[in-house]
């Protein structure tokens, strides 16, 4: 009687390592695809964001956050607005000097810059309710400021903070650095210290806005990123 044990044949160990290169195939196309959905919803957030404050510009003209006839405040006078009456309820208003006081990432619910996303949700052009950030699909806060806020251009070509920005930005936090790179490549020239988008290398999450030194995206697979978008 033979007991010898049948090992695979070559046929069959193939057949095995095909479908082991199929799934390994799907899995990393999979990836991919989220990836790439991520990338696209980082641009959509800058694009949608965009398109809320010109049509509120367009609609009141005046900025959300900075907007003094918006709700109870030093600004809503008739020499700013006509009245004295508030638009909404329960709002408050800016001072209406045409800036956004405050930071992306500001804690402070009376800042201009949490405001913005206030103004934005009672004019009905971004969803939600209240004065708190949204987040990205990286769990990364998403505001606007206005750039010297933080002492001086953000983002700026060097440490003196030559060539930033000096007027609205947007800025999305915690991004991946082949996502912040995909991201400032599709939008603009893909360099972070010059053109209407801008990254700045990442030691925390949802960091503030600074200075920094020129240099390269670095797409280690570790790096993240905050990215800012002129308005």
């Amino acid at each position: 009687m033979n007991t010898g044990q049948r090992g695979f044949t070559l046929v069959e160990i193939a057949i095995v390592l095909v479908i082991i290169g199929l799934l390994l195939g799907g899995i990393l196309k999979g990836q991919e695809m989220i990836t790439q959905a991520k990338i696209k919803n980082v641009i959509a957030d800058f694009s949608g964001i965009s398109a809320a404050y010109h049509g509120y510009v367009d609609r009141y003209k005046k900025i959300p956050g900075d907007d003094p006839c918006a709700g109870a405040g030093a600004g809503l006078t008739v020499g700013n607005c006509g009245t004295t009456t508030a638009r909404w309820t329960g709002a408050t208003g800016g001072n209406g000097n045409g800036q956004v006081g405050g930071t992306y990432n500001s804690a402070t619910a009376t800042d201009e810059s949490r405001l913005w996303w206030d103004h934005l949700r009672r004019a009905g052009f971004v969803s939600g309710v209240g004065d708190q950030q949204p987040f990205n699909a990286l769990t990364g806060q998403i505001g606007v400021q206005t750039g010297d806020n933080a002492g001086g251009p953000a983002l700026g070509t060097d440490a003196a903070g030559t060539g930033g920005f000096s007027g609205l930005v947007i800025c999305s936090a915690n991004l991946p650095d082949k996502i912040a790179i995909a991201a400032d490549t599709q939008m603009d020239d893909g360099v972070p210290t010059a053109g209407d988008v801008r990254g700045q290398l990442q030691s925390a999450p949802n960091p503030a806005v600074a200075k920094q030194a020129a240099a390269a995206y670095a797409e280690t697979g570790t790096n993240v990123y905050l990215v800012c978008r002129s308005l």
